[in-house]
Protein backbone atom coordinates (compact mmCIF):
# COMPACT_ATOMS: atom_id res chain seq x y z
CA UNK A 1 0.00 0.00 0.00
CA UNK A 2 1.25 3.49 -0.86
CA UNK A 3 1.93 5.60 2.23
CA UNK A 4 1.25 9.30 1.71
CA UNK A 5 3.67 10.13 4.54
CA UNK A 6 6.56 8.47 2.71
CA UNK A 7 7.49 10.48 -0.36
CA UNK A 8 10.62 11.79 -2.01
CA UNK A 9 11.49 15.34 -2.96
CA UNK A 10 11.18 14.31 -6.61
CA UNK A 11 7.60 13.16 -6.00
CA UNK A 12 6.75 16.40 -4.20
CA UNK A 13 8.17 18.36 -7.16
CA UNK A 14 6.18 16.28 -9.67
CA UNK A 15 2.94 17.07 -7.82
CA UNK A 16 3.83 20.78 -7.79
CA UNK A 17 4.74 20.71 -11.49
CA UNK A 18 1.47 19.02 -12.46
CA UNK A 19 -0.34 22.16 -11.27
CA UNK A 20 1.09 24.00 -14.29
CA UNK A 21 -1.67 22.49 -16.45
CA UNK A 22 -4.60 23.08 -14.08
CA UNK A 23 -7.40 24.85 -15.92
CA UNK A 24 -5.82 24.49 -19.38
CA UNK A 25 -8.73 22.56 -20.87
CA UNK A 26 -8.04 20.92 -24.23
CA UNK A 27 -4.33 21.44 -24.77
CA UNK A 28 -1.27 19.57 -25.97
CA UNK A 29 0.84 19.11 -22.83
CA UNK A 30 4.55 18.57 -23.39
CA UNK A 31 6.84 17.78 -20.48
CA UNK A 32 10.49 18.10 -21.48
CA UNK A 33 12.49 15.71 -19.31
CA UNK A 34 11.47 12.90 -16.94
CA UNK A 35 9.86 14.89 -14.12
CA UNK A 36 7.85 17.28 -16.33
CA UNK A 37 6.69 14.32 -18.42
CA UNK A 38 5.51 12.43 -15.34
CA UNK A 39 3.86 15.64 -14.09
CA UNK A 40 1.91 16.04 -17.34
CA UNK A 41 0.71 12.44 -17.05
CA UNK A 42 -0.28 12.99 -13.43
CA UNK A 43 -2.28 16.08 -14.38
CA UNK A 44 -4.02 14.16 -17.17
CA UNK A 45 -5.02 11.29 -14.87
CA UNK A 46 -6.25 13.43 -11.98
CA UNK A 47 -7.65 16.88 -12.74
CA UNK A 48 -6.94 17.72 -16.41
CA UNK A 49 -8.64 15.09 -18.59
CA UNK A 50 -8.69 17.41 -21.61
CA UNK A 51 -4.93 17.30 -22.02
CA UNK A 52 -3.45 15.50 -25.01
CA UNK A 53 -0.06 13.88 -24.51
CA UNK A 54 2.49 12.35 -26.84
CA UNK A 55 4.40 9.09 -26.57
CA UNK A 56 7.64 11.04 -26.87
CA UNK A 57 8.04 10.02 -30.49
CA UNK A 58 5.38 10.41 -33.16
CA UNK A 59 1.96 9.67 -31.66
CA UNK A 60 -0.60 11.38 -29.47
CA UNK A 61 -1.94 9.33 -26.59
CA UNK A 62 -4.84 9.58 -24.17
CA UNK A 63 -3.14 7.26 -21.69
CA UNK A 64 0.25 8.48 -20.41
CA UNK A 65 3.17 6.25 -21.39
CA UNK A 66 5.33 5.15 -18.43
CA UNK A 67 9.02 5.99 -18.61
CA UNK A 68 11.55 3.34 -19.51
CA UNK A 69 11.50 0.34 -21.86
CA UNK A 70 8.04 -0.44 -23.16
CA UNK A 71 8.60 -4.16 -23.48
CA UNK A 72 5.37 -5.89 -24.44
CA UNK A 73 3.13 -3.04 -23.33
CA UNK A 74 0.84 -2.16 -26.23
CA UNK A 75 0.76 1.40 -27.54
CA UNK A 76 -2.77 2.72 -27.99
CA UNK A 77 -2.27 5.92 -29.97
CA UNK A 78 -5.04 8.46 -30.50
CA UNK A 79 -3.41 9.92 -33.59
CA UNK A 80 -0.26 10.54 -35.55
CA UNK A 81 1.77 13.59 -34.57
CA UNK A 82 4.39 14.41 -37.22
CA UNK A 83 6.25 17.71 -37.10
CA UNK A 84 3.65 19.46 -39.25
CA UNK A 85 0.92 18.74 -36.71
CA UNK A 86 3.19 19.72 -33.81
CA UNK A 87 3.77 23.07 -35.47
CA UNK A 88 0.02 23.52 -36.03
CA UNK A 89 -0.45 23.14 -32.27
CA UNK A 90 2.52 25.39 -31.46
CA UNK A 91 1.60 28.24 -33.79
CA UNK A 92 -2.06 28.20 -32.76
CA UNK A 93 -1.17 28.43 -29.08
CA UNK A 94 -2.74 25.07 -28.25
CA UNK A 95 0.34 23.76 -26.50
CA UNK A 96 1.66 24.22 -22.97
CA UNK A 97 5.20 22.96 -22.49
CA UNK A 98 7.25 22.58 -19.34
CA UNK A 99 10.84 23.15 -20.39
CA UNK A 100 14.12 22.67 -18.55
CA UNK A 101 16.54 25.51 -19.29
CA UNK A 102 20.02 25.88 -17.84
CA UNK A 103 19.67 29.58 -16.95
CA UNK A 104 16.72 31.86 -16.18
CA UNK A 105 16.90 35.58 -15.38
CA UNK A 106 14.70 38.22 -13.75
CA UNK A 107 12.88 38.77 -17.06
CA UNK A 108 11.94 35.06 -17.33
CA UNK A 109 14.28 34.77 -20.30
CA UNK A 110 15.76 31.28 -20.56
CA UNK A 111 18.94 29.79 -22.00
CA UNK A 112 19.60 26.30 -23.38
CA UNK A 113 22.21 27.36 -25.92
CA UNK A 114 25.65 28.14 -24.45
CA UNK A 115 27.41 29.43 -21.36
CA UNK A 116 29.81 32.35 -21.56
CA UNK A 117 30.52 34.58 -24.54
CA UNK A 118 28.35 33.37 -27.42
CA UNK A 119 31.22 33.96 -29.87
CA UNK A 120 33.54 31.71 -27.83
CA UNK A 121 31.46 29.92 -25.22
CA UNK A 122 32.86 28.09 -22.22
CA UNK A 123 30.19 25.43 -22.69
CA UNK A 124 28.31 24.73 -25.93
CA UNK A 125 24.90 23.14 -25.42
CA UNK A 126 21.87 22.55 -27.64
CA UNK A 127 21.57 25.84 -29.48
CA UNK A 128 18.31 27.74 -29.18
CA UNK A 129 16.32 25.05 -31.04
CA UNK A 130 12.57 25.77 -30.83
CA UNK A 131 12.72 28.10 -27.83
CA UNK A 132 12.32 31.43 -29.69
CA UNK A 133 9.17 30.47 -31.57
CA UNK A 134 7.66 28.48 -28.73
CA UNK A 135 8.10 31.37 -26.30
CA UNK A 136 6.02 33.76 -28.42
CA UNK A 137 3.43 31.24 -29.60
CA UNK A 138 2.30 29.30 -26.55
CA UNK A 139 2.46 29.05 -22.78
CA UNK A 140 5.63 27.72 -21.19
CA UNK A 141 6.35 26.66 -17.63
CA UNK A 142 9.81 25.68 -16.44
CA UNK A 143 11.47 23.07 -14.24
CA UNK A 144 14.99 23.51 -12.86
CA UNK A 145 16.20 20.70 -10.58
CA UNK A 146 18.95 22.67 -8.84
CA UNK A 147 17.97 26.11 -7.57
CA UNK A 148 21.08 28.30 -7.34
CA UNK A 149 22.50 31.63 -8.47
CA UNK A 150 24.12 29.79 -11.38
CA UNK A 151 20.70 28.83 -12.71
CA UNK A 152 18.77 31.94 -11.63
CA UNK A 153 21.28 34.52 -12.73
CA UNK A 154 21.91 38.00 -11.37
CA UNK A 155 22.71 39.28 -14.86
CA UNK A 156 20.81 38.54 -18.04
CA UNK A 157 21.16 34.94 -19.22
CA UNK A 158 24.22 34.33 -21.41
CA UNK A 159 22.09 33.54 -24.46
CA UNK A 160 18.46 34.65 -24.70
CA UNK A 161 16.99 31.51 -26.21
CA UNK A 162 13.39 32.21 -25.21
CA UNK A 163 11.58 35.52 -24.95
CA UNK A 164 10.68 36.94 -21.56
CA UNK A 165 9.55 40.30 -20.24
CA UNK A 166 12.63 42.34 -21.23
CA UNK A 167 11.37 45.15 -23.51
CA UNK A 168 14.88 45.94 -24.75
CA UNK A 169 15.03 42.56 -26.50
CA UNK A 170 12.22 43.43 -28.88
CA UNK A 171 13.23 45.09 -32.17
CA UNK A 172 12.36 48.76 -32.52
CA UNK A 173 8.72 49.23 -33.61
CA UNK A 174 8.08 45.50 -33.39
CA UNK A 175 4.57 44.34 -32.65
CA UNK A 176 5.21 42.91 -29.20
CA UNK A 177 3.27 39.76 -28.41
CA UNK A 178 2.23 38.93 -24.86
CA UNK A 179 4.55 36.35 -23.35
CA UNK A 180 2.75 33.64 -21.38
CA UNK A 181 5.00 32.29 -18.63
CA UNK A 182 3.43 29.71 -16.33
CA UNK A 183 5.05 28.46 -13.15
CA UNK A 184 8.71 27.84 -12.36
CA UNK A 185 9.25 24.68 -10.30
CA UNK A 186 12.54 23.90 -8.55
CA UNK A 187 13.89 21.68 -5.80
CA UNK A 188 13.19 24.52 -3.33
CA UNK A 189 9.97 26.25 -4.35
CA UNK A 190 7.42 27.26 -6.96
CA UNK A 191 7.28 30.81 -8.29
CA UNK A 192 5.90 32.80 -11.21
CA UNK A 193 6.42 36.18 -12.87
CA UNK A 194 3.00 37.62 -12.11
CA UNK A 195 4.12 40.16 -9.53
CA UNK A 196 4.08 43.93 -10.20
CA UNK A 197 5.77 44.65 -13.56
CA UNK A 198 6.32 40.91 -14.05
CA UNK A 199 8.38 40.57 -10.88
CA UNK A 200 9.14 37.04 -9.71
CA UNK A 201 7.02 36.01 -6.73
CA UNK A 202 7.20 32.85 -4.67
CA UNK A 203 3.94 30.90 -4.65
CA UNK A 204 4.97 28.00 -2.43
CA UNK A 205 7.97 26.81 -0.46
CA UNK A 206 8.74 23.12 -0.25
CA UNK A 207 8.52 21.68 3.28
CA UNK A 208 11.46 22.73 5.45
CA UNK A 209 12.58 25.54 3.10
CA UNK A 210 12.40 29.20 4.10
CA UNK A 211 11.87 32.22 1.86
CA UNK A 212 15.27 33.55 2.97
CA UNK A 213 16.97 30.34 1.84
CA UNK A 214 15.36 30.60 -1.59
CA UNK A 215 16.32 34.26 -1.94
CA UNK A 216 19.92 33.47 -0.98
CA UNK A 217 20.07 30.98 -3.87
CA UNK A 218 18.53 33.38 -6.43
CA UNK A 219 20.46 36.04 -8.34
CA UNK A 220 17.53 38.46 -8.55
CA UNK A 221 14.99 39.81 -6.09
CA UNK A 222 12.02 37.64 -5.25
CA UNK A 223 8.72 38.77 -3.75
CA UNK A 224 6.55 36.85 -1.37
CA UNK A 225 3.39 35.93 -3.23
CA UNK A 226 0.17 37.17 -1.59
CA UNK A 227 -0.85 33.60 -0.74
CA UNK A 228 2.58 32.02 -0.31
CA UNK A 229 2.22 28.62 1.34
CA UNK A 230 3.93 25.28 1.84
CA UNK A 231 3.90 23.05 -1.25
CA UNK A 232 1.29 20.32 -0.94
CA UNK A 233 2.46 16.83 -0.07
CA UNK A 234 1.48 14.06 -2.50
CA UNK A 235 -1.64 12.07 -1.77
CA UNK A 236 -1.70 8.28 -1.85
CA UNK A 237 -3.47 8.41 -5.22
CA UNK A 238 -0.86 10.76 -6.68
CA UNK A 239 2.03 8.64 -5.39
CA UNK A 240 0.50 5.50 -6.90
CA UNK A 241 0.17 7.22 -10.29
CA UNK A 242 3.71 8.62 -10.16
CA UNK A 243 5.17 5.23 -9.33
CA UNK A 244 3.14 3.60 -12.10
CA UNK A 245 4.38 6.18 -14.63
CA UNK A 246 7.99 5.74 -13.51
CA UNK A 247 8.44 2.08 -12.58
CA UNK A 248 12.22 2.30 -12.99
CA UNK A 249 12.41 5.25 -10.54
CA UNK A 250 14.19 7.47 -13.04
CA UNK A 251 12.84 10.42 -11.04
CA UNK A 252 15.25 9.63 -8.19
CA UNK A 253 18.25 10.31 -10.44
CA UNK A 254 16.94 13.80 -11.26
CA UNK A 255 16.31 14.96 -7.69
CA UNK A 256 17.65 12.84 -4.85
CA UNK A 257 16.49 12.56 -1.27
CA UNK A 258 13.51 13.66 0.78
CA UNK A 259 12.16 17.16 1.41
CA UNK A 260 14.14 19.03 4.08
CA UNK A 261 12.82 18.21 7.54
CA UNK A 262 11.26 14.91 6.48
CA UNK A 263 12.76 11.83 8.01
CA UNK A 264 13.91 9.15 5.61
CA UNK A 265 11.68 6.11 5.52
Amino acid sequence: MTNANDFSLAELVIVAAAEAWRGDGEMLATGIGPLPRIAAGLAKLTFAPGLMLTDGEAYTVEEPIPLGPRGDRPLRPSGWMPYSRIFDSVWSGKRHAMVTPVQVDRFAQANISALGDFRKPKVQMLGVRGFPGNSVCHKNSMFLPSHSKRTFTEAEVDVVASVGHNPSRWPLNANRKPVDIGIIVTNLCVFDYNGPDHAAQVLSLHPGVSFEEVQAQTGFTLLRGPNMHVSAAPTEEQLAIIRHLDPGEIRTSVIKGNPPGQKAA
